[in-house]
């Protein structure tokens, strides 16, 4: 293939042979045609590797490597990100699976047509083990054009990666020589799009273009077990906050309530001495009067939030169970 492809779309995958026939047909159903799919399985011990070979002979845009030792996650991302050549990017994990066979070609429509956006995203249905959804995540709003530092801002202030998952963003492939950070797990995905956010734009629809599957096996339950997420946020406050709260820049209400949450919670975990600098940091932004006054209001309401909660889990149990 010797002309520079319009997308790239790469898939990082380990052990995942159950759902890749759903990833990699969804990508070859696509109406624009004018992609590669590169595919590299991080060391697969279930018989990824033969089902791969198996569609690298389909079809001449499929690109497969199975590596010879398991680089890890990260590494293995940043592998697939150095091997594309498209003009945008577009991951899908080998769980996750597009929507439609015009996902690729609305998302490039979105990238054409916003020269300042970096990155464009699209609302995502969930979908659990045997491909059935069950939820809709729309985060980030309004449609169209949103500015990089605003939708920035709100995700460190929240701590919430409000775009999403790599699978539901296209990239601009220009803007991504940097890689994502090999030395996070969990938010890796937001340090990237923090850092691309720092330039660029991002322009969304509310279409669920992607579904993003959850089951037990994935990386990131693994993480959230091990609470690994909360240990590496004061990593990107100690990198963006200078940037997404300059002192110059006032902070409303609610974003103190948010800066009050993400100091909170930090603080909570005695544990992680490495957070301490960025904590002091935080309790300087938001001040230290503010900040007590949303203590005693949490500590007011929190009671009252939990008895609720455990009234309507009553609720929910005693609901008789209606059988057809």
């Amino acid at each position: 293939m010797s002309s520079r492809p319009k997308v790239s779309v790469l898939i990082p995958t380990y052990n995942y042979a159950r759902y890749l026939p759903e990833a990699i047909e969804s990508v070859l159903s696509q109406d624009i045609t004018d992609f590669e799919l590169i595919i590299s399985d991080d060391g697969s011990n279930d018989g990824s590797a033969e089902l791969l070979q198996r569609y690298a002979t389909t079809d001449p845009r499929i690109r497969v490597q199975i590596q010879p030792v398991n680089l890890g996650m990260v590494a293995n991302w940043n592998w697939c990100l150095q091997q594309a050549r498209g003009e945008y990017i577009k991951f899908l994990f080998g769980d996750d699976r597009l929507s439609q066979p015009q996902t690729l070609g609305k998302m490039v429509a979105m990238l054409d047509a916003h020269e300042s956006a970096s990155l464009a995203v699209c609302a995502r249905h969930l979908i659990d083990e045997h491909s059935a959804i069950f939820d809709l995540w729309d985060d980030l709003g309004a449609e169209g054009l949103q500015r990089g530092y605003d939708v920035g801002r709100r995700c460190l202030l929240q701590t919430v990666n409000l775009v999403g998952e790599p699978s539901v963003v296209l990239l601009r492939a220009s803007r991504t020589s940097r890689g994502f950070d090999p030395r996070l797990r969990q938010v890796v995905d937001l340090e990237m799009w923090c850092h691309l956010l720092e330039t660029g734009d991002l322009v969304y629809t509310k279409e669920p273009l992607c579904q993003f599957r959850r089951h037990a096996l994935q990386q990131t339950a693994a993480n959230c077990a091990l609470q690994v997420g909360q240990r590496e946020y004061h990593l990107l406050f100690d990198r963006y906050l200078d940037h997404y709260l300059p002192p110059d820049q006032p902070l409303s209400f609610r974003e103190r309530k948010w800066l009050f949450m993400s100091t909170f919670r930090l603080q909570k975990d005695k544990k992680l001495h490495e957070v301490r600098p960025v904590t002091e940091l935080l309790m300087h932004k938001l001040g230290r009067a503010c900040y007590l006054g949303f203590w005693f209001l949490y500590r007011l309401v929190c009671p009252f939030q939990k008895l609720r909660r455990a009234w309507c889990k009553h609720v929910m149990h005693s609901l008789p169970i209606s059988r057809v």
